[in-house]
């Protein structure tokens, strides 16, 4: 207890003192990269959680576009919440690693037969300020890799939508297609029939065979089509962020294919350098590893630590400062954690430039598969199909002047059909590469989708 004539107003004016200092000494503000960070994470958790509830979705009907369900997905996929999650995690790091750390309330008391002392008090940290700046860019840096792990969450998030549509609208035409041809394949069976039992001619029932077998392998191909089609919508559903149990979403059904021209030359190869994600994140990294150096060279500068106690037995008080510092002579550690986060920055620089090796020849493939399909599709466009055409009528029109078998006819109309399908099949390579290369260089997404522009 405090003894009669102890000054209560000194003491406390002592410890508001030195709850002010130490206060002082803790309030190292955010810089600009921190508060930078924090902006750019609130504008996207006003897309992602507006008043901290969940985002509104689209609502999605026959007459949705693509745009809609990539909006969609990209405000409902788990993957592109859990982005955010840990880039919010990141940079809500930041303040405490360039934070003193938490002050220390001490009690210290002599006792014989009865308390000869009694002294309260509480101690705190003095870092270096210099060493907490470090540590706070260091903090930022990650956070900034947290960031380019959520881009490339979207980005794929996206393309994988982008993806499925595809497949899924492409194989509605395809089986469109087929279900045409199964169709005049089954015409051609029934005059095959009825020229074999009028004319009972060993030709025409060698033909008839070929027609059903074609006929035949026609409904096992559609039945695989649509057999495939049940897991096309349920990998639809999930790159939209619903579970195999949620209610079925329109499915869509038009398949569009983009009609711009792909600029596949050195600005694009500028443009994916400069903007693919993974290089980006593979830079953040090597600016992590930076400061990390930074952080690691600061351990040579000594940590001090203050405090202050105050005997309450004694009258007058008795006041007890202590101080301590830490003594960084042990070099072989310290040049040994420098040399550790050298390494690690060496590591995370060829991590990059094997990372641009690999973006090089995704590019050079992707681009190459681009120009097959285009070339495809101009063969098929400009040349195959105006020549089955010009086949069909030729051969419909000497089918009126008796020069010609009537079966003929649907099998020249079947070729149409299935150079149709070589068509679809081309163009559905051509929209996915087209897809991938737009997350290779960080293409588009829809208008209020939770991705910041850069600045």
């Amino acid at each position: 207890m405090i003894r009669p004539g102890t000054s209560c107003a000194t003491i406390h004016r002592v410890l508001a003192l030195l709850g002010l200092a130490m206060l002082a000494s803790g309030c190292v503000g955010p810089d600009h990269a921190e508060r930078a960070a924090k902006d750019r994470l609130g504008k996207v958790g006003e897309i992602l959680h507006p008043a901290h509830h969940a985002p509104d979705l689209p609502v999605l009907t026959a007459d949705s576009a693509l745009p809609d369900y990539l909006r969609f997905a990209l405000l409902n996929h788990p993957a592109v919440e859990a982005a955010y999650d840990a880039w919010q995690g990141a940079v809500l790091a930041i303040a405490p690693a360039r934070a003193l750390p938490d002050p220390k309330l001490t009690f210290q008391a002599d006792i014989t037969n009865t308390i000869t002392s009694l002294m309260p008090g509480f101690m705190f940290d003095l870092m270096a300020t210099g060493k907490r700046a470090a540590m706070g860019r260091e903090a930022t840096a990650a956070s900034e890799v947290a960031y380019r792990e959520y881009v490339s969450a979207v980005l794929a998030a996206g393309a994988a939508v982008k993806n499925s549509w595809i497949d899924l609208t492409a194989q509605e035409e395809t089986l469109r297609l087929k279900r045409q041809m199964l169709e005049l394949k089954n015409e051609a069976v029934q005059f095959s029939h009825a020229e074999h039992v009028t004319m009972h001619a060993m030709g025409s029932l060698d033909e008839m065979t070929k027609l059903l077998n074609d006929a035949g392998r026609l409904r096992l191909e559609i039945a695989n089509l649509e057999d495939e089609r049940s897991v096309l919508r349920t990998r639809f559903k999930a790159a939209l962020g619903l579970s195999r149990e949620a209610p079925d979403p329109p499915w869509p059904d038009r398949f569009a294919v983009s009609t711009d021209p792909v600029p596949l030359d050195d600005a694009f190869w500028s443009a994916a350098i400069k903007a693919n994600p993974r290089l980006a994140g593979m830079r953040a990294m090597v600016e992590m590893t930076v400061a990390q150096v930074a952080v690691e060279q600061k351990a040579r500068t000594p940590d001090l630590a203050a405090g202050l106690m105050a005997d309450l037995k004694m009258n007058p008080l008795l006041w007890r400062p202590l101080a301590e510092m830490t003594l960084p002579i042990w070099r072989e550690k310290i040049t040994a954690a420098i040399n550790a986060a050298r390494a690690q920055h060496d590591a995370a620089v060829a991590r990059l430039r094997a990372e641009q090796l690999m973006v090089a020849a995704d590019l050079a493939r992707m681009a190459y598969m681009v120009r097959e399909a285009d070339r495809m599709v101009a063969y098929i466009d400009g040349v195959a199909l105006p020549n089955l055409r010009q086949s069909t009528d030729t051969i419909a029109a000497a089918y009126g002047t008796g020069m010609t078998n009537f079966a003929m006819i649907p099998e020249t109309r079947q070729m149409v059909l299935a150079m149709q399908v070589e068509r679809v099949s081309a163009l559905r390579e051509r929209e996915k590469t087209l897809a991938d290369l737009s997350l290779l260089v960080a293409g588009e997404v829809p208008a209020g989708a939770p991705l910041p522009r850069d600045p």
